[in-house]
């Protein structure tokens, strides 16, 4: 019998996505042919997750973990809704997210261990049994001594909030805040230059002719106010807290003794380009109509 070296087993998992343990069965039961083996795991459906790789993958969950003052999140994407809420997909993405605490990057995520396998042999397995592409896109982590939370909304939306001061209540609240409301930036100061300045150049091209025409002082205050305005819409400080709107996050934050050291926030598919398939056109062409 041909010798089952680990570089062939290797080669035969990265042609077919199927797991290790199934690789070496194959290439035993083939005495090392390595054709025949990854013939005999398209048969038997193990072999799935090649013929899957290139599909679009912009659906999913983001999933998250805790342990103390160690938070994770991860997004781990699927084609479409359907597989995104199956038990399958949504216990892999938990044990993931369990995963992530014990590692630094995605790439490292992928060997980590989850019941007896890696990560990637189980989403291989996991890709033969739901027939879809299964990625592991993104992962975030805060580790820290201060105050971390760790919200998810539905799936779809994941962030986690670091504290210096304050509490895990309060945390949890900024991080639905966050949620909800997406801000781009913390604070005033973390909002770029050149972002400012492209908006007082907006803002004094919409203003009437007249009002141009006001002394400097006067135009400069006018134009101020519009852009802490703007600021204020785009930073986490100064947006309205979204559990007590008639409060600023800022003013809340002062209010607890706290500050926002940062925030992660992950959203399922962002970025993604997704495929639109237009069933319709694709059912005349293969009836020849089209």
């Amino acid at each position: 019998m041909a010798e089952i070296t680990a570089s062939l087993v290797k080669e035969l998992r990265e042609r077919t996505g199927a797991g290790m343990m199934e690789c070496k069965k194959a290439l035993t039961e083939t005495n090392g042919d390595i054709d025949a083996a990854a013939e005999n795991l398209r048969k038997s459906g193990l072999a799935k997750a090649d013929k899957k790789a290139g599909r679009v993958a912009a659906e999913g969950r983001v999933a998250a973990a805790q342990d103390g003052g160690k938070a994770v999140l991860v997004e781990i994407n699927s084609e479409t809704d359907f597989v995104a809420k199956d038990e399958n997909f949504v216990a892999f993405t938990e044990a993931v997210a369990q995963a992530a605490l014990g590692v630094s990057d995605i790439e490292a995520l992928k060997g980590a261990a989850i019941g007896g396998q890696t990560v990637e042999e189980t989403r291989a397995e996991l890709i033969a049994k739901v027939g879809e592409n299964v990625q592991l896109r993104r992962m975030v982590r805060v580790d820290t001594d201060g105050t971390v939370a760790a919200y998810v909304h539905g799936g779809r939306i994941g962030v986690l909030v670091e504290l210096k001061g304050g509490d895990p209540e309060l945390a949890r609240g900024l991080a639905m805040h966050v949620a909800a409301m997406n801000p781009p930036y913390v604070k005033a100061a973390d909002v770029p230059a050149d972002f400012v300045e492209k908006e007082k150049e907006i803002e004094l091209a919409k203003m009437s002719d007249k009002d141009k025409a006001k002394p400097a002082d006067i135009l400069e205050k006018i134009i101020g106010g519009k852009i802490n305005k703007i600021v204020n819409e785009v930073t986490l400080y100064g947006q309205p807290y979204v559990l007590d709107t008639n409060q600023s996050v800022e003013a809340v934050l002062k209010a607890a003794g706290a500050e926002v050291v940062k925030f992660e926030r992950l959203a399922v598919g962002e970025g993604i380009e997704k495929v639109v398939e237009d069933y319709a056109a694709e059912v005349m062409k293969q009836a020849g109509l089209a």
